[in-house]
């Protein structure tokens, strides 16, 4: 059912409907790796896809996409669908690792040339939480389905019910239990989502991010990917951002959204990048030196930036028939 049919049957408000139109427009192939954490091209070719850590798979698929006449939309979704049902990636879909009490929850958002977007938070039983979210944002008069609601609407949609722990992840989760220690490693742990972002050869652009969050986190705990604005946000005009890492650090900066807003007030996504980093890093009493965050960009003239806290981080990116991963610049230089 579309939105405009979902909202005339469910005989909303008139508040109702102001509140719902509010909403709806909120605003790995082997792949060779570059030193090097911007590429400032005014006149950039495009498609051009761009996502975080190293999934050339991932940002192949996107390409490929866009290649055959898919929308920046579709090429994001069907992107981030590879990494979900990849069991070997222990921070997206499938095969992720689980909460504390084994369970595995999945968070994931998108948003599209218009400002549209759609999330899913605390989602199980289900693959790809990228799709739902899509058709959260297209299909229904809200922004944000969670936990049982998300899994029967995506039962509704005809999506399958699927275990999501395989024996990997559930093998490292009862070796965790012995002695139930959290500390999310940098990197690792902390490495806990895909975003991605692409480019049409319209000059359109659309994200999305998706994650089975932190390993052995708390029951119910949600962090920045599925939240708009701190995981992702997308301005057609201005460009976009994508964030991962330590997602309670990137929420309390709303950190996409203020890098969009600085490339709005003319800095360059590198730039950008940057200056949202030292916002969390130079808050009082900052534990920085413990948790990693990145965030990539881009702009509406195809610049690209990527940066982080620590090393270690890195941006791959689909551009001119080529697939790279490129270091990301990082704040703390003595590693």
């Amino acid at each position: 059912m579309k939105r405009r049919h979902f909202i005339k049957n469910a005989s909303l408000t008139g508040v109702g409907l102001t509140v719902g139109s509010s909403l709806i427009a909120c605003a790995q192939e082997n792949s060779k790796t570059e030193k090097t954490s911007v590429v400032a091209n005014p006149k950039a070719s495009l498609p051009l896809v761009i996502a975080t850590w190293n999934v050339p798979n991932a940002t192949s698929k996107a390409w490929e996409t866009l290649k055959n006449g898919g929308s920046a939309l579709d090429a994001v979704e069907k992107g981030c669908m590879v990494e979900e049902a990849d069991v070997n990636n222990t921070s997206v879909g499938k095969g992720g690792l689980p909460d504390r009490d084994g369970h595995i929850t999945l968070d994931a958002c998108i948003m599209d040339k218009h400002g549209n977007c759609g999330s899913v938070v605390y989602l199980e039983n289900i693959v790809h939480a990228v799709s739902v979210a899509r058709k959260v944002m297209e299909d229904t008069p809200h922004v944000m389905l969670a936990g049982k609601g998300a899994e029967q609407y995506a039962y509704e949609l005809g999506m399958p019910k699927n275990n999501l722990l395989t024996e990997s992840s559930k093998k490292a989760w009862e070796e965790w239990k012995v002695k139930s220690e959290y500390k999310p490693i940098i990197n690792i742990e902390n490495h806990d989502t895909i975003g991605m972002l692409a480019i049409d050869e319209n000059g359109d652009i659309s994200g999305a991010c998706t994650t089975s969050g932190l390993a052995y986190k708390m029951a119910g705990r949600v962090g920045d990917s599925p939240i708009i604005g701190s995981g992702l946000f997308v301005d057609n005009e201005i460009g976009a951002c994508v964030a991962t890492g330590l997602g309670e650090e990137v929420v309390k900066t709303v950190g996409s959204f203020l890098v969009v807003e600085l490339m709005r007030q003319g800095k360059s996504p590198q730039e950008a990048c940057e200056e949202a980093i030292n916002r969390i890093v130079s808050k009082p009493n900052s534990n920085y030196k413990d948790f990693q965050v990145g965030y990539i960009a881009v702009n509406k003239q195809g610049e690209t930036g990527s940066y982080s806290i620590h090393n270690g981080f890195s941006m791959t990116k689909f551009q001119d028939g080529e697939n790279t991963n490129q270091t990301s610049n990082h704040f703390i230089k003595t590693e």
